[in-house]
């Protein structure tokens, strides 16, 4: 009886601790459950987190790099450069030999600024990237992280346009003026080349106006340079002549005021900013031969090397050399009209042969004083059907004028810009936009 007791009293024990691990299995089971971490994180303030941004320059990542920037020295190359940042000459041919089809590694240019991005250790250093600009705003970045793999690619650094205006009265000369105003003097070429064939800049009178809306480009708050020109206005022997940029439906150019083009099939004068030193004339006296005689031409006078472009679309159909006469020349027949022709070269642009085809603006020789001349000057000459005309006298028909189908929309778009200069004409000092 004793020992059926305690069996019975043991299997109640049992049972009961059984029922209490159930109850208790239940209670962790149905227990709320927490939420999923991804969910806590989420609720984190990343705003508050200051994490830091990766360091990139020249379009990779450079953090924890060792920077060294220099400027290319006096006959200074890569291979000088690298060597002396323990980089292998097996590796810097390599570099040579990838670069090639697009820059020529071994010549560098002087005064260019490089950077060397690398790490050292007790040993050596161990170049990573090395970086070549090659002007103010381009560069291109060699990854030499792993020799055997070696990358490169070109980049150009962001660019910043500004607008500005330029105005003034010509005392002297546009580029004097311009200078006088604190304006880049470049801005000068530019509006030649604008004006190239409807106003003759070796005639710029004093007290012509001139009024220019353009660009000017800053890359890492530097000013590299001048950009496009938007509007311009030059007043000449008190007549306005109006430019105005427009991208057509088929190409971007100069426009005037009723949408011409400001382009004519021949350029005013063959070279810029010189001066003519005699015109045409059917009894000049010669300094050389001390006699009267024809001078069917306009002399440009200008130092030795100064470019000459062609006045228009043409082909060269005769150069030689005439030792008592125009020297070094150079004829080009741009239609079944006109031919032109310059004497007196120092040289030949390279390639210039007869048959040469040339366009408009293209440089075909530089200035001069071979034959009979007694100092560096442009003999230009114009012949129409043979014979000479003066080239100052030539009416060129315009190109093409703005779209038929687009000149409403140019219209309209010139409308403001037109009012624009002519009020800062009329209120000069006005400040930049």
């Amino acid at each position: 009886m004793m020992q059926q007791g305690k069996r019975k009293i043991t299997t109640e024990v049992i049972v009961m601790i059984l029922a209490g691990m159930l109850v208790m299995a239940g209670i962790i089971f149905f227990a709320e459950v927490p939420e999923p971490e991804e969910d806590i994180l989420e609720q984190i303030d990343t705003e508050k987190i200051n994490l830091p941004e990766a360091d990139i320059r020249f379009g990779v990542v450079v953090d924890s790099l060792q920077h060294y920037e220099g400027v290319i020295k006096r006959n200074q190359n890569a291979a000088d450069i690298l060597s002396g940042f323990d980089v292998d000459y097996a590796v810097i041919d390599k570099l040579a030999k990838k670069s090639a089809p697009s820059f020529n590694f071994r010549k560098i240019k002087q005064n260019n600024t490089f950077h060397i991005f690398y790490k050292e250790d007790s040993l050596k250093k161990h170049v990573h990237y090395f970086v070549y600009e090659t002007d103010n705003r381009n560069y291109i970045t060699y990854d030499i992280t792993n020799p055997e793999d070696i990358d490169l690619f070109r980049g150009e650094k962001p660019m910043e346009k500004r607008i500005r205006w330029s105005e003034g009265t010509i005392n002297s000369s546009l580029w004097l003026t311009l200078k006088e105003n604190g304006d880049d003097p470049l801005l000068a070429l530019d509006l030649s080349e604008i004006y190239a064939w409807t106003i003759d800049f070796f005639d710029i009178k004093k007290k012509d106006q001139f009024l220019v809306k353009y660009e000017e480009i800053y890359v890492e708050g530097q000013r590299v340079g001048l950009g496009k020109i938007h509007t311009a206005l030059m007043i000449h022997k008190d007549k306005r002549f109006y430019a105005f940029y427009f991208n057509g439906a088929t190409t971007d150019d100069y426009y005037d005021e009723e949408g011409a083009s400001l382009r004519r099939t021949f350029l005013k004068a063959p070279l810029r900013f010189s001066r003519i030193s005699s015109g045409f004339s059917n009894r000049r006296y010669h300094p050389v031969l001390k006699i009267y005689r024809p001078h069917h031409g306009i002399d440009y006078a200008a130092a030795t090397g100064t470019p000459v472009v062609s006045i228009g679309d043409g082909e060269v159909v005769k150069t030689g050399y005439q030792r008592n006469g125009g020297g070094r020349y150079l004829k080009i027949k741009h239609n079944s009209m006109y031919t032109s022709s310059c004497m007196h070269l120092s040289g030949y642009a390279k390639g210039m042969h007869t048959g040469k085809q040339v366009k408009q603006g293209d440089v075909i020789g530089y200035v001069g004083s071979t034959g009979l001349s007694t100092g560096p000057h442009l003999d230009f000459r114009v012949y129409k059907f043979g014979s000479a005309v003066n080239p100052l006298r030539i009416k060129s028909p315009p190109a093409n004028p703005v779209d038929s189908s687009m000149m409403e929309q140019y219209l309209e778009y010139i409308e403001p810009l037109k009012k624009e200069l002519d009020e800062r004409v009329s209120n000069p000092g006005q400040p930049a936009e």
